[in-house]
């Protein structure tokens, strides 16, 4: 199989792929429509799902006092749960969008320990962007408690620090570094 893999990969165009990045003459300068979309789209499904989420404690209380949700309360619900398998989605588009059409490079004057923090981030915001989901379909299509707890508690409060963490980045691009980081994930 690997000897199979080593044919293919080396047979595709090299004016097309070497290594996952798209190969033309010049760098790769902003992010494309494509994935400036699904970064947007994952922000706004996230923020859904951060808002929604509360629905769940109401539903506790409902159960735990023997009664049963009714339909206004379980599709908030629902909505909350399908988005979440959206949000596994668009991150899943996200990489392969990123491994065909590459992505910027990281500005020179970006000090070594600060590309390293943006890579942590980066990297801890993907899996976050993982685990939120699949925790979320354990406890809810799975039943298993401590999936929820985990999803509600520690994995909520790691991506709440990640999100904090990638927005003052940016931020510190556009007012101090004066970098062009924020305007690549929006204006293109």
């Amino acid at each position: 199989m690997q000897g199979a893999a080593f044919i293919i990969w080396t047979q595709l165009p090299t004016n097309i792929l070497i290594k996952g990045k798209k190969m033309s003459s010049s760098p790769v300068l902003s992010y494309s429509i494509s994935q400036r979309a699904v970064h947007w789209l994952t922000v706004l499904l996230v923020l859904f799902n951060f808002i929604s989420g509360s629905v769940f404690e109401g539903l506790k209380e409902v159960r735990a006092a023997g009664g049963t949700p009714t339909p206004d309360m379980l599709l908030p619900a629902q909505l909350h749960a399908f988005s979440g398998i959206a949000i596994l989605v668009l991150l899943i588009t996200r990489l392969c969008l990123r491994y065909f059409q590459g992505a910027p490079e990281v500005p020179a004057d970006e000090p070594p320990f600060f590309q390293l923090v943006a890579k942590l981030v980066h990297g801890g915001l993907y899996l976050m962007l993982i685990l939120m989901p699949v925790s979320g379909m354990a406890k809810m299509y799975g039943g298993i408690d401590l999936a929820g707890f985990i999803h509600a508690g520690p994995f909520k409060l790691a991506i709440l620090v990640l999100i904090a963490l990638h927005v003052a980045g940016a931020l510190v691009h556009q007012f101090y570094w004066k970098t062009d980081v924020l305007r690549r994930m929006t204006r293109g």
